[in-house]
């Protein structure tokens, strides 16, 4: 067999190859072999056709056409592995000469794993975080453990922000309900801006049992189209108000809110706590910003399949947390004056799969360069973490100990280990 190489790009390239006679022939007992298992000859069970018998029986076009297949398959393979090539799809095949018994030529193109140049990965810039704990940081937790701590008392006041309630609720456009306008038994916190503007601003003031009409505009950027900048009127019924009763941060507060005898004990752990915090979210930022500039200072060239492939990791993702949040894609696209989908894809998600695409090869090539590997010892105790996870979930725990799953486990470790051998050597 002989082979030669042409990169077409940095990411692309096309073998050219060539078998000898020898290798057709090989090939030819191979096709013989499989053709024999369907057919029919009389005095052999199907099946059971010796090969010298099937050579003398079978069609030559057939053998022909099963020869070459089965001669290119093993040749295609055999090349890209003889040259180190690692492709990322199965390489297109042209046959340009096919003469039977005698030779074969044939290019196979396919996209590769590109080479990596990395940058000086020793002399990366460092950003200097400085941690503080502010007081009101401090109060605002009290506040939310406040928040836990309180009492739900119903009153015969006039509302205020704070508030629950209890609304029905009709909105209308030109004395016309429209869609998602109307709420029966609905619970509202006032202040929660889940209205639109001025609706709970407008309860303010009223008492349970009153019906009163809120003329308001939507905002321009509401996201469905039909309502954007509309003038409506709910007409709106308070049910009923209850406050929320907040105990006081004193000794007794501290003492149900863990092992404290004091508010200056909760406090300091309080600010452990939001300490710790904020050093895991530096060590993350940091490692995201030596990353970043890692893929800065190198050349990378970015495989196209391998960019489709995380725009559409990204799209599946994104569009599962709009659900998440009661948004569809579309209503998405629309809020963002986005003409198409096809024009989100190209701007937002293909630089962001970019970016994900050219991190990755950055730091495979890393890996590879300081010798980084992933002990069996290692993976293991990753899979029993997961497993914890998912201990009330059978058919997830499964899943572990397919192939496909425990290698991603391992390619996520082995990253995760090249990124602290990255922070490491520039934190030294």
């Amino acid at each position: 067999m002989k082979t030669s190489v042409k990169n077409l790009t940095d990411t692309k390239v096309q073998l050219t190859v060539t078998l000898e006679p020898q290798e057709l022939a090989d090939a030819e007992q191979v096709a013989l072999t499989k053709l024999a298992r369907d057919i029919k000859v009389p005095g052999f069970r199907t099946g059971k056709v010796p090969v010298a018998v099937a050579a003398k029986n079978v069609s030559q076009s057939a053998l022909q056409e099963q020869t070459l297949d089965d001669a290119i398959s093993k040749a295609v393979a055999t090349a890209f592995l003889a040259e180190d090539i690692q492709v990322l799809e199965r390489p297109t095949v042209e046959v340009k000469k096919y003469v039977p018994g005698e030779t074969v030529e044939f290019t196979a193109e396919a996209e590769i794993l590109p080479a990596v140049t990395l940058g000086d990965y020793t002399k990366l810039k460092v950003p200097t975080a400085k941690l503080t704990i502010t007081t009101k940081e401090i109060d605002e937790v009290i506040e939310r453990m406040r928040e836990g701590f309180s009492e739900k008392k119903a009153v015969e006041r006039e509302a205020q922000t704070g508030d629950d309630t209890i609304i029905d609720f009709v909105g209308k456009r030109d004395d016309v309900a429209f869609d998602g306008g109307t709420g029966t038994d609905y619970a509202l916190k006032l202040g929660s801006n889940s209205f639109i503007p001025g609706f709970e601003e407008g309860i303010v003031g009223h008492k349970p049992g009153e019906t009163f009409d809120l003329k308001l505009t939507f905002p321009k950027d509401y996201h469905a189209a039909d309502l954007k900048g509309a003038k409506v009127t709910f007409t709106t019924t308070l049910k009923s108000v209850t406050e929320t009763i907040l105990p006081e941060v004193d000794d007794v507060f501290a003492a149900k809110a863990g092992p404290f005898t004091s508010v200056a004990e909760l406090k300091a752990d309080i600010k452990r706590e939001l300490t710790a915090q904020k050093e895991r979210e530096a060590a993350e930022k940091l490692k995201d910003e030596l990353v970043n500039q890692l893929v800065e200072m190198s050349t990378v060239p970015v495989p196209e399949i391998l960019v489709k492939d995380q725009m559409g990791s990204i799209e599946q993702d994104f569009t599962q947390n709009l659900m998440y949040q009661g948004l569809t894609l579309e209503q998405y696209l629309e809020q963002k004056n986005f003409a198409s989908k096809d024009k989100w894809l190209d701007t937002e998600v293909k630089d962001a799969a970019i970016k994900r695409v050219k991190a990755g090869l950055v730091l495979a090539e890393l890996s590879k360069t300081e010798k980084i590997q992933a002990t069996n010892e290692e993976l293991e105790a990753h899979v029993e973490l997961y497993k914890k996870q998912y201990a009330n979930n059978p058919e997830a725990l499964k899943q572990f100990e397919t192939p496909e799953v425990r290698n991603d486990i391992a390619n996520r470790l082995l990253t995760e280990k090249t990124v602290e051998k990255l922070v490491e050597l520039n934190t030294k």
